[in-house]
């Protein structure tokens, strides 16, 4: 039942991302006097790939590969979620610092709204930990 299932979130997933890559356009490649030579891996290779992996994982019932990869999503969440609200955090944190030297007399406004995004974008980095967690030690895909 979960085998017709994952074949067909991956196939959602793997066209996505061609859509997604389709977007993108290359840049030139600079021609040098020595060229070496390109290793292309076919696209029906990598298809192929994509398409048996989400299988693979549900062939065994002691499978590892869930649980392994299981590991390294709640590392990107909580990594991807802590790196954005830095970034986001001290973005506002400068532009409020900015907006209070050039008009002090807004100062108290300014602050307010400063503490109540930050608030904002620390719950985010929040909402990473629980989908960590989550995957970690309450895995809806192990059974």
């Amino acid at each position: 039942m979960s085998a017709p299932r994952s074949l067909v979130l991956t196939a959602a997933v793997v066209l996505s991302c061609g859509a997604l890559f389709s977007a993108f356009v290359p840049s030139p490649l600079a021609r040098s006097s020595v060229s070496a030579p390109v290793i292309a891996l076919p696209t029906a290779a990598l298809s192929a790939a994509a398409l048996v992996t989400p299988t693979i994982a549900y062939a065994d019932d002691s499978s590892v590969w869930i649980p392994a990869l299981s590991a390294v999503g709640a590392g990107f969440a909580i990594g991807l979620a802590a790196i954005g609200s830095g970034v986001g955090q001290g973005i506002a944190s400068g532009r409020c610092i900015d907006g209070i030297s050039r008009q002090p007399e807004v100062a108290d406004d300014l602050r307010g709204v400063l503490l109540l995004s930050l608030a904002f974008m620390e719950s985010l980095t929040i909402y990473g930990l629980v989908i960590a967690l989550v995957l970690l030690f309450a895995n809806p895909l192990i059974k």
